[in-house]
C-alpha cells in the first residue's frame, strides 16, 4: 500500500511562489505516475500537473502552464510542484495523487491513492 504525504501550502500574496512537495513511501515510488490536483469548496476537484513514471512526460491544466511546474524526485521519491505568479483563483485545498496503472492522467479515476490535501491560498 503506498502512502502520499504532502507539505508546502500556505497563505501567499497574489504573484508570489510556492512549492508543494509529496513524499511517497511504502511501494517503489518509479512504478507510479503522479499528479496533483486541487478542490474548492462546493466545486469538484480539479486537474492540476501530472508527471509519468520516467519523469519524461508532464501534463498541464491550461490554467496553470506556464505558471506551475511538476518535478519528480525518484531517489527520494517525492513529487513536488512549483507555483509561480499566483492569483487568488489558485486558491484551494491541493492533493497529491498517485496511479499505478497509468491511462488517462488528466482524469482521477487513473489515482487508486491519494494524500491529505494541504491548503493553498493566496491574498489580492
Amino acid at each position: 500500500q503506498v502512502q502520499l504525504v504532502s507539505s508546502g501550502g500556505g497563505l501567499v500574496q497574489a504573484g508570489g511562489s510556492l512549492t508543494l512537495s509529496c513524499l511517497v513511501s511504502g511501494q517503489t515510488f518509479s512504478n507510479y505516475d503522479m499528479a496533483w490536483f486541487r478542490q474548492t469548496p462546493g466545486k469538484e476537484r480539479e486537474f492540476v500537473a501530472a508527471i509519468t513514471r520516467s519523469g519524461l512526460s508532464t501534463y498541464y491544466a491550461s490554467n496553470v502552464k506556464f505558471r506551475f511546474t511538476i518535478s519528480r524526485d525518484n531517489a527520494k521519491n517525492t513529487v513536488s510542484l512549483q507555483m509561480t505568479s499566483l492569483k487568488p483563483e489558485d486558491t484551494a485545498a491541493y492533493y497529491c495523487a498517485a496511479s499505478r496503472l497509468g491511462g488517462n492522467l488528466r482524469g482521477q479515476s487513473a489515482y487508486d491513492t491519494w494524500g491529505q490535501g494541504t491548503q493553498v491560498t493566496v491574498s489580492s
